[in-house]
């Protein structure tokens, strides 16, 4: 049972965050991790009088997804869980299958959260899923809080990743010892999906040329990375507070790090979708401060507009 002590051992100080009688979410879809994952909170939660609830969500975009659902209610009972909540979600296909279901999913954790007034939902990523993202978000080239992965806890502590730490042989282990059937998504084999490419080539040749613990030194640059870009967005956050307007001088008078933070704030806090900026969206708005030479506004996602207008940062969007 070695690969379960070390999940239970994951999740425990996660666990003694919270008290007798509170309802908390374990997000399930029936694959190894976070079938895993729910196993183990429910072992190291047996003497805690905590409500651990499943949500097991339905996408509906693969055949036959009502009946995984449905399969993965009835092990998640034979594990002990006597309240557990299926979820069908519509998933409105804008930008890309893979962040699309992402958004649709976490909107419906959201709407969990709040029917069964949760502070918090426990997600099942992995070791592996955080090295997958630091390389998706280098692919990107969106900045130092790109590469510092998942947060093992959001700002609100509404979303909790407690196998951060954890790589996926050790979830596939933990099932296995515990007799827990899981299933395989077919997504997950799909390499129209760039996660899947990153998965199955990128970084297993990485660890056949340069050599073994590559998964494990991404997941250890996301966690410096992560420190370096909190401090960062704090400088940011504090300008933001202390002054009034977007001033192009006291812009100009900011290190470059702090001064693109304090762009991204403004332009998301306006409107801009969350995630979408790209150092190729903030270059033509950090030119307006630093090499201003009459350009026109700037244009950017979500139908931001920035232009310079009497010494000022001028940030519009359509209503």
């Amino acid at each position: 049972m070695k690969a379960t002590l070390v999940l239970r051992s994951a999740v425990r100080p996660w666990l003694a965050q919270f008290s007798a009688g509170e309802n908390i979410l374990i997000a399930v879809s029936g694959g190894a991790d976070s079938l895993a994952l729910a196993a183990s909170l429910h072992l190291e939660a047996t003497d805690l009088a905590i409500n651990l609830i499943p949500i097991i969500i339905d996408h509906g975009l693969q055949e036959g997804s009502t009946a995984i659902a449905e399969q993965t209610a009835q092990t998640l009972t034979k594990l002990g869980f006597h309240q557990i909540k299926i979820m069908k979600v519509d998933v409105e296909i804008s930008d890309g299958l893979e962040a699309s279901a992402r958004r649709a999913r976490y909107k419906a954790f959201d709407r969990a959260l709040t029917e069964f007034a949760a502070p918090s939902i426990f997600l099942g990523h992995t070791l592996n899923d955080q090295a997958e993202t630091v390389l998706l978000g280098l692919a990107r080239g969106s900045g130092t809080r790109s590469l510092s992965g998942m947060a093992a806890a959001s700002p609100d502590r509404k979303y909790l990743r407690p196998l951060l730490e954890v790589d996926r042989t050790t979830t596939v282990a933990s099932c296995n010892e515990l007799g827990i059937l899981y299933w395989s998504d077919p997504h997950n084999e799909n390499e129209n999906f760039t996660r899947v490419k990153v998965r199955k080539n990128i970084l297993p040749l990485m660890e056949s040329e340069l050599g073994p613990g590559i998964t494990e030194s991404l997941a250890r640059s996301s966690r410096i990375l992560r420190e370096d870009a909190d401090a960062l967005d704090q400088l940011a956050a504090q300008f933001l507070a202390s002054h009034r307007g977007l001033v192009i001088e006291e812009l100009a008078a900011l290190t470059k790090a702090v001064r693109v933070r304090v762009l991204r704030s403004a332009i998301y806090a306006l409107g801009a979708p969350a995630g979408t900026l790209t150092a190729d969206h903030i270059a033509p708005v950090e030119a307006l401060i630093t090499s201003w030479k009459g350009q026109g506004e700037a244009s950017l996602p979500g139908g931001v507009k920035v232009s310079r207008i009497s010494g000022r940062l001028s940030l519009s969007r359509p209503i």
